[in-house]
């Protein structure tokens, strides 16, 4: 069988890795338009949990990047100067590019073909794939050129927000929040290398133009995020890679299959990036397509269609729940300014239960020191 797979991403590159070590005798072939071991961003992030999949699936993998991981067990909310722990919440982070690296040499060592620097319909040059697996982004080709086929469904958050990075370390995650001469922002970093964090800033909209960022350049937007966040950064500056500003991307496909093409990661669905799920969900995504191809196989013969559908049937329910908890946490990102008026423990606690998935029976479990703190706090402000 001849697999075709379009981006070089962490879903891509994962899904063709699977399927060649499983089925040797099937030609794999991975078209990405960047050139090697070049990216944008920083670090992604995981909870704790969401490699532990990898342990029982893939632990050569899980192996290869765990020492790259940089590992903490709390949360930290810095709502204008007043800290606020909340412990037990575990987190991981890698650089991108390292785990890019990483993937390219799994994909390499099992005999994956890797096209890098390819123009976007390098892949037609070749016969017709038996399966194109479309991991080509939010903006993927694949699911623009036929939206209904898929029934994609594309839309965008309100808050504008530019990825940096910057050499000032965290000991935790931490989210910063700051009132600023123009309004209300927020910050989302982490360390994910000894000397580097990942350091989102986010904004509403009407802040973001007061500010002159829908007019400043590259230089100028990281001026002006410094000076909002110059006590948090120590002074240090922030390192912009393609970080322009944006909206978040809001993407779903009702189809996740046409005919041999199949959506996966981010160009079949979007998490929001304050749950740290985006690369898990690729991941996942990979392991579950080939899950289905591999049950599907029989005799050196694949029936696609029915592997698609069963990858569907299986991994979408689960998909629904997370992308359900992400759009709760991005819903609650959109009017972070008008929380950052509440006391700083209400709205710690306001932040920790934005999703909906912590019963107040787990999160006491979870977090008990925190929880302990806000029993304090909300017996105090009841007298």
């Amino acid at each position: 069988m001849r697999i075709v797979v379009l981006g070089g991403g962490p879903a891509g590159l994962y899904a063709a890795t699977l399927l060649k070590r499983a089925h040797p005798e099937f030609q794999v072939a991975v078209y990405e338009q960047n050139p090697r071991d070049v990216t944008w961003g920083f670090g992604v992030v995981f909870s704790d949990t969401a490699l532990s999949f990898l342990q029982q699936d893939d632990p050569e993998t899980l192996s290869a990047i765990a020492p790259a991981l940089e590992t903490w067990r709390d949360i930290t909310l810095d709502l204008n100067g007043e800290i606020i722990t909340i412990d037990g919440v575990g987190f991981a982070a890698v650089a991108r590019l390292k785990l890019l690296q990483i993937l390219v040499r799994r994909a390499e060592e099992t005999g994956v073909d890797l096209k890098f620097g390819c123009a976007p319909d390098a892949y037609r040059e070749g016969p017709e794939p038996d399966l194109l697996i479309a991991a080509d982004g939010v903006n993927s080709r694949i699911r623009n050129a036929a939206p209904d086929r898929f029934g994609a469904s594309v839309s965008h958050l309100q808050n504008r927000f530019a990825w940096y990075g910057t050499t000032k370390t965290f000991p935790t995650l931490t989210q910063s929040f700051r009132d600023s001469d123009w309004g209300p922002f927020n910050a989302h970093h982490y360390r994910y290398a000894p000397d580097m964090s990942t350091f989102i800033v986010e904004t509403t909209p009407e802040v973001w133009s007061r500010a002159g960022l829908d007019t400043a350049g590259d230089e100028q937007s990281r001026r002006i995020c410094e000076r909002v966040f110059a006590d948090v950064l120590d002074g240090r500056p922030l390192i912009s890679n393609k970080s322009i500003w944006r909206t978040f991307p809001k993407v779903w496909n009702e189809s996740w299959y046409s005919g041999n093409q199949v959506l996966i990661g981010d160009a079949l669905h979007t998490a929001h990036f304050s749950i740290g799920s985006g690369t898990r969900l690729a991941l996942e995504d990979a392991i579950a397509l080939a899950g289905a191809i591999n049950a599907h196989t029989e005799g050196g013969r694949t029936d696609v269609p029915a592997a698609l559908q069963s990858f569907q049937d299986s991994r979408m329910p689960i998909v629904e729940k997370l992308v359900a908890a992400a759009d709760e946490s991005a819903d609650w990102y959109e009017r972070f300014d008008e929380r950052m008026a509440l006391p700083a423990m209400a709205f710690a606690h306001s932040y920790i239960t934005r999703a909906g998935r912590l019963a107040p029976e787990k999160l006491r479990a979870l977090a008990p020191a925190f929880i302990a703190a806000y029993d304090v706090y909300k017996q105090e402000n009841a007298e």
